[in-house]
């Protein structure tokens, strides 16, 4: 059974690959020759059309990599414009949930949002630029998505970090998570806690809470939905960027999200 679907699947994918090429190669004009002319006229049978597409690619593969990129390309500017609507639709899920921790001036005119992960290591490098960008602009806003994808020890580390919001000690808990220059497991947490001065016991029970891992799946169904698949991910204005960047163009784009108000 599983023989027979496995085959039915990998013969769906050919025929599916094949209709892709077949499309691609009629408006390739290297093909376009009077057989496949033919064709688009209703002169040649499609057994002839796969016949020709087989001897084609055999004498010229590189037509294959060019397709694969044309379709992989047409699929990215497609994700990217889905998630630019998802952005306009859930625009005040993404700047104003009031249960994500905020940082910089509350009452900025341009809002960063952040989704990172604190075993990041591209998130840890963009830990003083992010300081930096708010340093020299008091109009700045950022929003922390805490988005563990990186194992059991990151989602210890965000539960934590939301927890020590509920003390008034999140900055101070979020940069030192990131200064501690190791794996941020729940020993380093615990740890890193004590240090910060938060009351760890009532910390550890904060963390229990229900709303917090339902702040974390929200956050997780939001960057899904923005085809933020690793950390760090941003966005700013309406503009959606993964990685890590460096301060200048952070500079430049929150310019241009202002500049778009």
């Amino acid at each position: 059974m599983i023989t027979r679907q496995a085959h039915r699947c990998g013969w769906l994918a050919r025929r599916l690959l094949l209709a892709g090429l077949t499309g691609w190669l009629l408006l390739n004009p290297s093909f376009q020759g009077a057989r496949g002319m033919a064709f688009a006229a209703g002169e040649m049978s499609q057994d002839q059309l796969d016949q020709r597409i087989h001897d084609y690619i055999l004498a010229h593969p590189e037509v294959l990599v060019q397709a694969l990129q044309s379709l992989d390309e047409r699929q990215r500017e497609a994700e990217a414009a889905q998630a630019k609507q998802v952005l306009k639709a859930r625009a005040d899920d993404i700047f104003r949930d009031k249960q994500n921790p905020i940082g910089g001036n509350p009452d900025g005119n341009v809002t960063l949002v952040e989704f990172f992960d604190y075993n990041c290591p591209y998130c840890r490098v963009m830990a003083p630029i992010m300081d930096q960008a708010v340093a020299g602009d008091p109009q700045l806003k950022i929003v922390y998505k805490e988005f563990p994808i990186l194992g059991p020890d990151s989602l210890f580390a965000a539960k934590a970090a939301l927890a020590a919001e509920r003390q008034g000690k999140y900055q101070e808990f979020h940069k030192a998570l990131y200064a501690s220059r190791t794996r941020v497991t729940e020993a380093v947490v615990l740890r890193i806690a004590g240090e910060a001065g938060l009351d760890v016991e009532r910390m550890k029970s904060d963390m229990q809470q229900s709303d917090i891992q339902a702040l974390i799946d929200r956050n997780t169904d939001l960057a899904q939905a923005l085809k933020i698949t690793g950390t760090p991910g941003f966005v700013v204005g309406d503009q959606i960027f993964p990685g890590a960047t460096d301060l200048e163009t952070m500079k430049k784009l929150i310019r241009q999200a202002r500049a778009g108000k």
